[in-house]
């Protein structure tokens, strides 16, 4: 987790920078804070892990554990739009299904 005033840094550079607003919603948001790196992992599982240790772990979350970090994939997924290769869509799309199974929630019917 960053300390406050470095989370306090990062939110003020992000608003006098209006092109890096997913830098000031990274920095300021109360969903949870991932391990670095994380959503370059090649393995769904793995990032699913990650992302559920986090959940779990965080206390600036408002929302459930499941919520906060499908939340935060989503986020990730959209904030890279159409630059998203299509092969790191795939690997995080089977993340999402990843993380469903580890908190026992119905994968996506297909």
């Amino acid at each position: 987790m960053l300390p406050e005033s470095r989370r306090a840094k990062l939110a003020a550079k992000a608003v006098r920078t209006p092109h890096r607003w997913s830098a000031y919603v990274a920095a300021t948001s109360d969903a949870l804070e991932v391990e670095q790196g994380v959503f370059a992992l090649g393995d769904p599982h793995r990032i699913a892990l990650s992302l559920k240790k986090s959940a779990e772990a965080s206390r600036r979350r408002k929302a459930s554990p499941f919520r906060s970090a499908m939340s935060m994939l989503n986020f990730f997924i959209n904030r890279a739009g159409r630059k998203l290769p299509d092969r790191r869509r795939r690997v995080l799309e089977q993340a999402k299904d990843e993380l469903r199974a580890l908190f026992g929630r119905p994968r996506r019917g297909r």
